[in-house]
């Protein structure tokens, strides 16, 4: 068995940019376990035409890790990617990785005080485990009738098959969220037909992207200080916008008539704009950027299903409508499994009990980064850390700020093991809760991945302003957990 004082699960941005800042704070014992043979978690498998980030690059990018490069102010997939792999590989942390290596079972083992980690390549023990898969880590495939009986080509937009050549092809989109806007246009450049099934429309604005200039490059790459002026406009521009999701109405009302002007803009048939019209309040979902979604309704070869996907045949899809398609291709824009991550199926704490059986009603965590009956344990892209309208990295700096005050604070009192507390946990979810009321996300109407599909909790997105879960997780909490120490097993 193989022991590491820290093992990191994924190399995506959480699992790379903990492993730099452990680094930087001169920390060298560790490991990083990867299921697939690259680094870029999201933007390593998402390869569907058009991926693209909606948050602009100079925010969607590390703060201590700063590039002068990039090419346009909405990032592509494969720019990102390239500039995580360059991270890594600058920082001189694929040494630390070990991939191919799927997580099969993280166990805490009481008597050692340490994880025990199985692995699809062997055994790993460590002091402390931290968990960075991602909320876009694994794909969600709807349970559709009849899908095993489809004779044609079926794939989720997370894992396009690019071999398959779509050109004179009858196809079907499931979706219209963030991934189908994307490839909707370019897929409809090649397709004999396309279909996209929408269950609800998406509030759309345009997209303001454009490449830099070569001399905006070489300011950025003069003078660091222009990209992080920019970075703080940029962030503080998005925290302006979060006045929608307290459903303050003035602000709703701004934003729903700046999307629907759009829509009347680029859709004048009035049957047609009526489809892609929603139905629900801003700010429920995340808000999409768009300059080609809408105009390619208006192609001859692309039709508008506004209703659910509800059966396949061997060569048919089925609305709920009832209308029924010939088809010989069909992509699932679907989403993640981001409200029950599959990882907690595998992170087993005291008592025998997993993560899944603890969440039966939702994720939950102290400071959005521990959870009480598991010590050691640190989860990046935890309970409530996404962001309906700013950057997720952002978080993710708040929550490595979080872990590396701890570990210094663990070895100044010499603690070997933590854990929260779970009075000081039901606190904070009740302040989230709290937080919450009020809030578009809770409205009527609203159907969001944000929320439990079961307990219709809000456990995904932090439900007030990004500068807010800094000032309340900047820092380790040191009177909300108990704590073992080595000379003695004593609780504080």
């Amino acid at each position: 068995m193989q022991h590491y004082q820290i093992v990191i699960v994924g190399t995506g941005f959480a699992g790379l940019g903990m492993a730099i800042r452990l680094k930087q704070q001169g920390i060298h014992d560790f490991r990083l376990i990867e299921r697939a043979n690259e680094v870029g978690g999201t933007w390593r498998d998402n390869t569907y035409p058009g991926v693209a980030c909606d948050v602009p690059s100079h925010l969607y990018s590390f703060s201590f890790i700063q590039n002068p490069n990039w090419s346009r102010v909405f990032p592509q997939g494969n720019e990102i990617q390239q500039y995580l792999i360059n991270a890594c590989d600058s920082h001189h942390i694929r040494e630390h990785i070990d991939f191919e290596t799927t997580l099969e079972r993280a166990t805490w083992h009481g008597p050692s005080k340490q994880w025990h980690i199985q692995t699809s390549q062997g055994m790993y023990s460590a002091d402390f485990l931290i968990t960075a898969t991602g909320h876009l880590a694994d794909e969600r495939l709807p349970e559709i009738k009849g899908i095993e009986n489809f004779n044609g080509h079926i794939m989720h937009s997370a894992r396009w098959q690019h071999d398959l050549d779509l050109k004179d092809q009858r196809v079907a989109v499931i979706g219209s969220g963030a991934s189908a806007i994307q490839l909707v246009p370019k897929v409809a450049q090649k397709a004999k037909q396309l279909t996209v099934f929408q269950r609800s429309a998406p509030y759309i604005l345009p997209r303001p992207d454009r490449p830099y200039s070569s001399l905006e490059q070489q300011l950025f790459a003069k003078d660091p200080s222009s990209m992080q002026q920019l970075r703080h406009e940029i962030f503080w521009s998005n925290e302006y916008n979060f006045a929608q999701r307290r459903n303050v109405k003035n602000e709703i009302q701004r934003v729903k008539k700046n999307c629907l002007n759009f829509l009347a803009k680029q859709i004048p048939d009035p049957t047609l704009r009526a489809k892609l019209t929603p139905q629900y309040e801003p700010g429920c979902k995340r808000l999409l950027l768009s300059n080609d979604y809408y105009p390619t309704f208006l192609q001859p070869n692309v039709h508008l299903e506004d209703a659910a996907l509800k059966e396949i045949g061997p060569n048919q899809v089925v609305s709920e409508q009832g209308n029924t398609y010939d088809v010989d291709v069909i992509i699932f824009a679907t989403g993640f499994e981001a409200a029950r991550p599959p990882y907690a199926n595998k992170v087993v704490g005291k008592h025998g009990l997993s993560l899944a059986e603890q969440w039966q009603t939702g994720m939950q965590g102290y400071q959005s980064t521990t959870v009480h009956n598991f010590p050691n344990l640190f989860i990046l892209n935890g309970p409530n850390t996404a962001t309906g309208h700013n950057s997720a990295l952002y978080f993710l700096e708040v929550q490595f700020d979080l872990v590396l005050d701890a570990l210094q604070y663990f070895k100044q009192e010499n603690i070997q093991v933590f854990e929260a507390d779970a009075q000081a946990e039901e606190e904070y979810m009740a302040h989230i809760q709290q937080l919450s009321q009020g809030s578009v996300w809770l409205s009527q109407g609203c159907k969001s991945w944000y929320l439990d599909p079961i307990s219709r909790k809000l456990t995904l997105i932090w439900p007030d302003y990004a500068h807010s879960f800094r000032d309340q997780n900047q820092y380790f909490k040191r009177d909300g957990y108990h704590y073992q120490y080595f000379e003695q097993q004593t609780v504080a």
